[in-house]
């Protein structure tokens, strides 16, 4: 079994930044990918951006450019800088990790972007 905790969510106002964290622990493989998907009210969840033991990334195209995600394979920890913030990225951002071919997700954390 695989435990996932995020951190780091709150209301901040558009154009802010905010940097949400996700420790693992537990039965966790070595080639492990770990990531954040979102989901906002009403709407389907959302691939937000992954990582791999390596340090490859992938983004969502309505991320690019704003967010970074980044591990600490020591730690097991993955964390996701969020810049230039908008209305439009409220939701709870989940952290999930792909380990011996499950998918295991965090109870999430909410992002409120408002002013």
């Amino acid at each position: 079994q695989v435990q996932l905790v995020e951190s780091g969510g709150g209301l901040v106002q558009p154009g802010g930044s905010l940097r949400l964290s996700c420790a693992a622990t537990g039965s966790i493989s070595v080639g492990n990918v770990m990531g954040w998907h979102r989901q906002a009210p009403g709407m389907q969840r959302e691939l937000v951006a992954s990582i791999t033991v390596t340090g490859s990334t992938s983004y969502a195209d309505s991320v690019k450019g704003r967010f970074t995600i980044s591990r600490d394979n020591a730690k097991n920890t993955v964390f996701l800088q969020m810049n230039t913030l908008k209305p439009e990225d409220t939701a709870v951002y989940y952290c999930y990790t792909l380990s011996y071919g499950r998918t295991y997700r965090g109870k999430g954390t909410l992002v409120t972007v408002s002013s």
